[in-house]
């Protein structure tokens, strides 16, 4: 019997529903009409058919050309730069042939682009890797296009990769889709040590090949990377949201298990029983708001109040940060996992993973149990773990209770009370900020500001020395029209040594910081950005900053009037050409807020009342 909802989480998503009803009602409409017209390629032109079979084969060419099997696109962020898309240079043969085993004919409709934030991170290309989300969203629609497709697999891990196959995929949501994870890389190097080193190098007392070893040693094989940053985060989301097979996320690449779920994803696509759902009706306002109670009770990246705000949005639901905050307010926290703990993602698997995280939240009442998944009606699918039992796919029910409370725990004996995510308002605007991983003393910082408009001149003032003392860092500058919000995480070791020595520290930035932001309060996608005309472009070196994240608050102690009365500062944003970035200008123009999920596409609108659907 199901649990009781807990009552905040009920009324959140009411609230939700309630709010987005005209635009979620023309979103379905729209997606409803298409699944009723069925597969295009029936009534396509005889020279577009053709088209479409010409590179086909054998029996896949006559079922293609006949249109009496399901057709499959298969849409890969495969490169083999990324660790986490290199084990996906397999799967399609994989897919290929449990596709026409199903009875169905797959092909591969196209390539996303995949950018590794840990390669672009510092540097000028990660001004590119937030828009990169929706360029993979449009390249997914591109793929989509061609309306030769029944259903549809997206192959995707890593930090936007995820979210932009997603709101691509949900373009065409009358469509059956299955997103299909590559799993974690092998534990290396600790994650603390990793840590350890970068902190020494930032000091001058570890030398470059000594971080490069430690780097290698961390990062060291194909493989999602094993901190619980945005691309781990993305896998977890998705699996609460019910996108991917019930235990699929973490089970490492190279493994005949990994095999074995790639062609089950595969064949669930095919059939067309009675679990066989769009991904537009599985999106719904009960999974956003279980992907975000997910993300607070595991102390997930910050980027995905960017993504899933997007997300919800694509398939015409208005998510906001106050629905974050209200839930962070009841949602315990149940996990610690690198940067919020020691052990990695490998580790949180091992002692129950999602299958115990999930019992656990239903058992409470915080996750929505009635809701349509990929593996079949209600969310209690998920708490079963696969196996291979003589070569055959199973599912059997994981540990109700964590091996490991170190790790992973009960709600009845969470690390805290609430959620890892806090929204922080103010008379700087709104920002978030990630607790989990910020010890209680520490929440709480009042220091005078110095102020940047680029993280090198940071870099450049630690070196000298003049940051040796109580202070709030701010980065301006950095939002997404001033050059397309990239994350600053380099900055974290520099920041580490000066809170080791015993400073009051913080960092406030309408940019953003990675998935994998540790120990330092940072407030951060403040908006409205410094370069549109927020107040943090009025903040001068001396100001005196609060930050409470106990109490939800980001302030400039300085008088409103004055502060309204000063000149912004100049938006120094720097040269905007080299690594592509004179390509994305049309985007930092047409580029949204972070509160609305810095997207460049167009909210859904509600379809007015005397116009036909």
């Amino acid at each position: 019997m199901a649990s009781a909802m807990q009552h905040v989480v009920e009324q959140v998503t009411q609230r939700i529903t309630d709010r987005s009803a005209g635009t979620r009602t023309a979103y379905l409409d729209r997606i409803r009409a298409a699944a009723a017209v069925g597969p295009a390629r029936t009534e396509l032109p005889c020279s577009n058919l053709a088209h479409g079979f010409a590179a086909c084969s054998g029996p896949d060419r006559l079922a293609v050309r006949g249109a009496t099997k399901p057709g499959i696109a298969i849409v890969s962020a495969y490169n083999d730069m990324l660790s986490a898309h290199q084990p996906y240079a397999e799967f399609p043969a994989w897919i290929k042939d449990a596709v026409r085993e199903a009875g169905g004919v797959a092909q591969f409709a196209g390539g996303v682009p995949a950018m590794c934030d840990g390669i672009t991170q510092g540097r000028t290309g990660m001004e590119l890797s937030l828009f990169s989300r929706d360029v993979i969203a449009m390249a997914t629609a591109v793929a989509l296009s061609h309306e030769m497709f029944d259903g549809a697999l997206l192959l995707g891990v890593c930090d936007k990769i995820v979210p932009g196959l997603l709101i691509g995929g949900l373009s065409f949501g009358h469509l059956p889709t299955v997103l299909v994870p590559a799993g974690p890389m092998p534990s290396g190097l600790p994650n603390q040590e990793k840590s350890r080193i970068r902190q020494l190098f930032a000091e001058g007392k570890a030398s470059r090949e000594d971080l490069l070893e430690a780097e290698s040693a961390s990062y060291h094989s194909p493989g999602t990377c094993t901190f619980y940053g945005t691309a781990n985060s993305n896998q977890l989301v998705v699996e609460v949201m019910g996108l991917h097979l019930p235990g699929s996320s973490f089970v490492p690449p190279g493994t005949p298990l990994r095999k074995a779920l790639t062609e089950e994803a595969a064949r669930r696509v095919v059939q067309g029983d009675s679990d066989h759902t769009p991904i537009g009706e599985i999106v719904d306002e009960r999974a956003i708001v279980n992907g975000v109670v997910a993300l607070l009770a595991t102390g997930g990246s910050t980027n995905h109040t960017l993504h899933l705000v997007a997300i919800a949005a694509a398939a015409g639901i208005e998510l906001t940060w106050d629905d974050f905050s209200d839930l962070s307010a009841v949602v315990p926290s149940l996990a610690k996992v690198y940067p919020n703990g020691s052990a990695d993602i490998n580790h949180f698997a091992a002692v129950g993973g999602v299958q115990t995280l999930v019992g656990e939240l239903l058992d409470a009442g915080l996750l929505h149990h009635d809701v349509k998944t990929v593996a079949g009606p209600g969310l209690d699918r998920y708490r079963q773990q696969p196996f291979l039992e003589d070569g055959q796919l199973v599912w059997r029910d994981a540990p109700a209770k964590s091996l490991d409370p170190d790790v992973l725990r009960g709600v009845d004996d969470p690390f805290a009370p609430d959620g890892g995510l806090r929204v922080l308002d103010g008379n700087l605007g709104r920002s978030v900020i990630k607790v989990s991983a910020v010890s209680d003393q520490h929440r709480a910082v009042t220091a005078p500001a110095r102020v940047f408009d680029d993280q090198h001149d940071f870099s450049t003032a630690f070196q000298a020395g003049e940051l040796d003392h109580d202070v709030v860092v701010v980065i301006r500058n950095q939002g997404p029209q001033a050059n397309g919000m990239p994350e600053l995480h380099g900055l974290t070791p520099a920041l580490g040594v000066l809170m080791d020595r015993g400073h009051q520290v913080a960092l406030v930035t309408d940019g953003r910081m990675s998935g994998a932001s540790g120990k330092i309060p940072a407030a951060i996608q403040l908006t409205p950005e410094a370069s549109a005309g927020g107040p943090l472009a009025r903040v001068r070196d001396g100001d005196v900053i609060r930050l409470d994240a106990d109490r939800g608050t980001l302030e400039v102690l300085v008088p409103d009037d004055e502060l309204a009365t000063r000149e912004d500062a100049p938006a120094n944003r720097g040269a905007q050409f080299g690594t592509g970035r004179e390509l994305f200008a049309a985007f930092r123009q047409a580029v949204g807020r972070a509160d609305r999920g810095a997207s460049v596409f167009t909210p859904l609108q509600a379809q007015p009342a005397d116009v036909p659907a």
